[in-house]
């Protein structure tokens, strides 16, 4: 199941439709591989000017936004195409909400063992 995190501040991402906007366009990353919609999961964490650091100085001049994509449902093969398509996807997705707004923003996506994944209909063995 991926989720993404979108790590934001003050003044970004504030209404309904800048969210769905922007969750739409990574649910097409994972759908267009062939994953159910409903199992994407993105969660928009709002950050104030206070709480974000980049090389030990406050980052209040420009919005920066951090997305970071977990993977469990799903892991990119090892090989550098693939890694280079998947983050050629998430720059695509992010382009209109994100750098063509003028905004400082970087990504990376997790791949958790799968083996190490629980949620409240799983059984533990």
């Amino acid at each position: 199941m991926p989720r993404g995190l979108i790590f934001h501040p003050p003044g970004t991402f504030e209404d309904v439709a800048s969210k769905e906007a922007l969750t739409k366009n990574i649910t097409k990353i994972y759908t267009g591989i062939g994953l159910p919609a409903f199992y994407v999961a993105v969660n928009f964490i709002k950050l104030s000017n206070e709480d974000v650091w980049v090389g030990g100085e406050r980052t209040i001049q420009n919005p920066f936004i951090r997305i970071v994509a977990e993977h469990v449902a799903v892991r990119i093969e090892n090989d550098d195409l693939a890694y280079k398509r998947t983050a050629d996807a998430f720059e695509k997705a992010s382009k209109p909400h994100i750098s063509d707004k003028g905004y400082d923003w970087e990504f990376h996506v997790d791949e958790t063992e799968r083996r190490l994944w629980h949620d409240s209909s799983s059984v533990w063995e």
